[in-house]
């Protein structure tokens, strides 16, 4: 007597608790888990921080950035600013972009000066930290270049002022002047301290000098 045998196999239903929940798993990947190489399906957890925003990948503080342009163009004691943050905590982009604004507006939009701009503002604030050093200043390079690069911000004040005054002569020369010492005190006040004592114009006199050859880069004379 013969019987007939029918019927299927079903695959095992595997089930995973993640966090409270159920999750079926195929045969392959029992298969997998059971033979060892179940770390060929693991996943790695996203990491927090290559989440981080764009400025905080690029160690970009924009109020940080705006408290020092308002140091560097109200340099005055007075006004409570703390202005020794733009020495003591150095930073790059914000020089960086006051420079590259400066160079954009230097001899009325002719681009071909932006790269001798950056490489006076890289070169001189070199000489500076090395005269400083020499005269026994505690300054690192990036305080000096941070520092030059901000105070350039009174010479892109002054300019939108020379196109209207540039016809009189004498009054766009005062403020040529006007804008120089003023890049000059507060780049000189923030870099040079007590420790120059009696040496304090050897390091002032070069720095009045940076930026008057900076101007001239920007009115072509």
């Amino acid at each position: 007597m013969t019987s007939n045998l029918s019927g299927s196999i079903a695959s095992p239903d595997v089930k995973l608790n993640l966090g409270g929940d159920f999750i079926k798993e195929s045969t392959a990947t029992t298969f997998l888990r059971q033979r060892g190489y179940g770390w060929l399906l693991e996943v790695e957890d996203d990491d927090p921080e290559d989440n981080k925003p764009l400025l905080e990948e690029l160690d970009i503080d924009l109020k940080d950035i705006y408290y020092k342009i308002r140091c560097v163009l109200m340099p005055m004691p007075s006004l409570g600013f703390n202005r020794q943050v733009v020495r003591d905590n150095p930073d790059f982009w914000g020089p960086l972009a006051v420079v590259l604004f400066f160079s954009m507006i230097s001899l009325y939009g002719q681009f071909r000066v932006v790269s001798w701009i950056i490489t006076i503002w890289i070169f001189g604030s070199l000489t500076i930290f090395l005269l400083a050093r020499v005269l026994g200043g505690e300054v690192a390079y990036g305080q000096v270049l941070g520092v030059i690069g901000y105070s350039l911000l009174p010479l892109i004040v002054i300019a939108p002022i020379l196109l209207v005054v540039g016809s009189f002569e004498v009054v766009s020369t005062l403020i040529k002047l006007f804008g120089v010492f003023w890049a000059a005190y507060s780049a000189a006040s923030l870099l040079v301290g007590e420790e120059f004592k009696t040496k304090k114009p050897l390091l002032i006199y070069p720095i009045f000098l940076l930026y008057i050859y900076f101007l001239s880069l920007y009115t072509g004379v």
